[in-house]
């Protein structure tokens, strides 16, 4: 018995951490680990957000594609999170701006540090 307790926790030390990676729309796989993350059941819209404090950068599961807003307030994000309406308060402030809204990666600033995969050949 002492045995496999042992060998549990010497496999708990040694075990390889990994960090979840997600493909975003617009710009591939993004690494999730400075991310928090939370699943929204409470929207039929919106499945999972996911916000990095430092970046000021959300990343949400809407109707299953990921979708990557930089320059993003910490005060938005939590007004998203505690909305009557998940998914209009989405619509009103991310979705409805199109290309070149607000908070769109390709008009702001892409947080450099940010750790993008590429896939391999």
């Amino acid at each position: 018995m002492i045995r496999a307790a042992t060998a549990l926790i010497v496999l708990l030390f040694t075990a390889e951490v990994s960090t979840e990676a997600v493909d975003v729309r617009d710009r591939g796989a993004v690494d999730l680990g400075t991310f928090d993350c939370r699943d929204t059941p409470r929207s039929t819209l919106i499945q999972r957000a996911c916000y990095d404090k430092a970046q000021a950068t959300m990343i949400v599961s809407v109707k299953g594609a990921y979708y990557q807003y930089c320059e993003l307030p910490v005060a938005t994000f939590d007004r998203l999170m505690t909305a009557p309406s998940m998914g209009q308060f989405f619509k009103q402030n991310f979705e409805g701006a199109g290309s070149g809204g607000r908070y769109d990666c390709r008009s702001c600033r892409v947080p450099i540090n940010m750790a993008f995969f590429t896939a391999s050949a």
